[in-house]
């Protein structure tokens, strides 16, 4: 059956211009009509389809750079972040123009913790994919920046006033180290640190206090007393019968040139151990004779 024509049909047609070309299907009386010159070329078109999975994840990951460093700011810290968000969040500042998820979960993958990652030197990190020289270096100054704010935490910075700020001071000499260090510190009648010297480094799980360095310190800085402290990389904050043992040897050497040893701590990580506060040694003592 003949389609019946409706009015003003053949009129619209035939005012539209002729050298336009007509192909396609008649809808409802119009013609879809495609211009040749607005097609792509084939291979443009395949490679725009080779490319999609790579711009399909750009659009997911626009903005998220800015909603994990507002999500920072608004909930001041990390309380609810992964550790691999943490890396992430940080490694953004080293890789502008990257997205750093992967990084981050490499090196947790590499490394195991987030602890053992900012412990790791920039060399091993930069064998990581994804992490190169600014990357390590960014990551490895994040213990170092914790020793600094933990000295930036006592009253006075030249001054122990209390067992608190022995511990931040010593945390902030020895956190994150990776060998065992003794350090001695010499104080005046008053507390305020004349200075400070590393007696010795040893491995991961000894070092020795060599009481020759220690006398020859306490008598450059003339000290009243001093305090000594030390590091566990590997292990608990708990002394060794070796630790105890060396400290009441230093304290008696000390004790023949009137100098006290106020306490010795030893640092783990976040956490702390006082020979003076657990009964080790005397504290204020003179020595043991």
């Amino acid at each position: 059956m003949a389609r019946k024509k409706e009015p003003g049909a053949e009129t619209e047609r035939k005012t539209r211009p002729q050298s336009r070309p007509e192909a396609g299907r008649e809808i409802d009386g119009e013609y879809w009509y495609i211009d040749p010159s607005r097609v792509k070329p084939e291979q443009e078109i395949r490679e725009a389809a080779l490319r999609y999975p790579e711009e399909r994840e750009k659009d997911l990951n626009r903005g998220h750079r800015s909603r994990v460093r507002e999500r920072f700011r608004a909930e001041e810290g990390f309380d609810s972040f992964q550790d691999h968000e943490i890396l992430e969040l940080l490694l953004t500042y080293g890789s502008p123009r990257k997205d750093t998820k992967a990084a981050a979960k490499k090196l947790l993958e590499t490394f195991g913790t987030l602890k053992c990652v900012f412990e790791a030197p920039p060399r091993q990190l930069m064998q990581v994919e994804g992490i190169g020289e600014i990357q390590a270096t960014l990551i490895s100054m994040m213990l170092p920046m914790t020793r600094v704010i933990r000295k930036c935490e006592m009253t006075s910075p030249r001054q122990i006033g209390n067992r608190k700020e022995l511990e931040n001071y010593c945390s902030g000499i020895l956190m994150g180290k990776r060998i065992e260090e003794f350090w001695v510190i010499c104080v005046n009648a008053q507390c305020r640190i004349l200075g400070q010297r590393m007696i010795s480094a040893g491995s991961l799980s000894e070092v020795s206090a060599y009481p020759r360095l220690v006398m020859e310190t306490v008598l450059t800085y003339n000290a009243h007393s001093v305090f000594f402290c030390h590091n566990h990389p590997g292990g608990t904050c708990a002394p060794s019968s070796e630790d105890i043992a060396t400290t009441l040897q230093l304290q008696r050497l000390l004790g023949g040139i009137d100098v006290m040893v106020l306490d010795h701590l030893i640092i783990a990580g976040a956490d702390s151990y006082s020979m003076a506060q657990h009964g080790d040694i005397e504290f204020g003592a003179r020595g043991r004779r």
